[in-house]
């Protein structure tokens, strides 16, 4: 259970919690595995985005502003119940010309009523095959500048809330944007990511850098069983300490399936369970 989750003394809040699962004070033994999906049409197309569904546990789904529309969102659903998978929304910059991936200075209404549009459409094309949303993870530039920026935080919150706060928030591990959403009374889940490189201060580096992303699938998964046991390597060799409820794997990473399939395997061949992200009273 997250750090920040909630107890019996915070019943404003739904704990979150993972399938038989309990997290003890020592190393996890236990860890969702998510992935950012319905972003690419041809990733649909072409087979990718359901072979990496037999590998994760939770799917955070593109729903209209960086990416996506009503087919690319209704078909990543069907996938994603064949497969048993935790459902979410996957907000970000309505900026498809840069994928959201570039910082935009929006005030904090315009971002709350984007990010309300965004998980009010997924959630209606969901109720169509009969499915609920589990979490709500911001994508690309939104995510990032909400680490550090308290107040677009909030409006990612507000937006949220607008439609329902029984819905798990994902944040960065170790960041304020973990503290802004627990306190505007959501579940939350830190989040690490196996295909990503870390910054000393436990910030992802920038992709403007050549050796943002981890390609290879066993450095991936090695830094995957190094995160579960409550730490991470950063590009200077530091090891920065985080705790996390879920691990990314990004669909658009080039080998992204065979990531996920070595990642999935290392911690079951470990001996950590890997369970989706759910909600209980």
């Amino acid at each position: 259970m997250s750090s920040r989750a909630a107890t019996p003394a915070n019943p404003r809040c739904i704990m979150i919690f993972f399938d038989a699962l309990a997290h003890g004070c020592g190393p996890m033994n236990g860890i969702d595995l998510n992935c950012d999906m319905g972003e690419m049409p041809e990733q649909i197309s072409d087979g990718t985005q359901e072979a990496l569904m037999r590998s994760i546990t939770s799917v955070n789904i593109a729903c209209g502003g960086h990416a996506g529309d009503e087919q690319t969102m209704a078909t990543t659903i069907q996938q994603a119940l064949r497969h048993k998978l935790a459902i979410g929304a996957h907000p970000g910059y309505a900026d498809r010309a840069n994928f959201g991936r570039i910082e935009l200075n929006l005030s904090p209404d315009e971002v709350a009523d984007s990010v309300y549009a965004q998980v009010r459409a997924l959630a209606e094309v969901a109720a169509r095959y009969h499915a609920s949303l589990t979490h709500v993870k911001p994508h690309g530039a939104l995510y990032n500048q909400a680490v550090r920026n308290a107040e677009l935080a909030r409006a990612i919150a507000s937006g949220v809330a607008r439609w329902s706060q029984h819905v798990v928030l994902v944040g960065l591990a170790g960041s304020p944007m973990l503290d802004v959403f627990d306190d505007a009374g959501f579940p939350i889940a830190a989040e690490a990511f196996a295909d990503r490189r870390y910054e000393p201060d436990g910030t992802l580096r920038s992709r403007k850098h050549a050796d943002a992303l981890i390609h290879n699938p066993a450095e991936a998964a090695q830094q995957a069983l190094t995160i579960v046991q409550g730490k991470v390597a950063a590009r200077d060799g530091s090891q920065v300490p985080l705790r996390a409820d879920t691990l990314c794997i990004h669909s658009d990473t080039p080998g992204s399936p065979q990531i996920a399939a070595q990642v999935a395997k290392a911690l079951r061949d470990a001996g950590f369970t890997v369970s989706p992200l759910t909600l209980s009273q």
